[in-house]
């Protein structure tokens, strides 16, 4: 006569039951189809958010138009940049701009004149191309004060460094040297717009 089972074995032998399940679930279902489904309804997730994120932009395409038009205007009106396209040609630009600024500071040059000017070569591709110009004038301090108010109030922008002013030992003699009675020298330069393969290489414009 066989032996009676107990609650007690029934309950085992459901906990063994389920153990082995438990088992074969993590063994056999779980990492070939659990774990494949989830990164499918995560790649999903993830390309309904980048859906979302080219709509909006599409839908802002518009307004970034209307405000870059803008923009371009008003840069229109007062230009930042130097308005030659390569630096050859924007360093004889500024020459010509330097020198149409100290005749009209000293006509004639009778108290102002341009001593020296050379161009100086700057190391490295930046974004904004800089075109500088190193400087050497002999002016009377009225003039000085004028021509460096109109470098850089003018347009295009350009901008003054590294000045250096030295009062020289003899005062102006207009028939004699066509110079005033300050020693000056000083880096004037501006830029140029980024060219479009420069700007899309940059990080900042990413």
């Amino acid at each position: 006569m066989p032996p009676a089972v107990t609650d007690r074995d029934r309950w085992l032998a459901l906990a063994l039951l389920l153990a082995a399940l438990l088992v074969g679930y993590f063994v056999l279902v779980h990492p070939w189809w659990t774990v494949p489904m989830q990164d499918v309804g995560a790649r999903v997730d993830e390309l309904r958010e980048r859906e979302l994120r080219i709509r909006t932009q599409l839908q802002q395409a518009p307004q970034v138009q209307r405000e870059l038009a803008a923009a371009l205007a008003q840069q229109a009106q007062r230009p930042g940049f130097l308005p030659e396209a390569t630096v050859e040609l924007a360093t004889a630009g500024l020459v010509q701009r330097l020198e149409t600024i100290v005749k009209q500071a000293s006509p004639g040059n009778r108290s102002c004149a341009i001593a020296n000017q050379s161009p100086l070569a700057v190391a490295g591709r930046e974004v904004y191309p800089r075109v500088v110009v190193q400087v050497r004038l002999r002016c009377g301090a009225p003039e000085l004060a004028s021509v460096l108010h109109q470098i850089e109030s003018g347009s295009p922008r350009l901008f003054v460094e590294n000045l250096n002013i030295l009062a020289q030992r003899y005062a102006f003699q207009a028939s004699e040297s066509g110079s005033g009675g300050l020693d000056v020298n000083f880096d004037l330069y501006g830029y140029l717009k980024p060219s479009p393969v420069v700007a899309q290489e940059a990080p900042g414009a990413r």
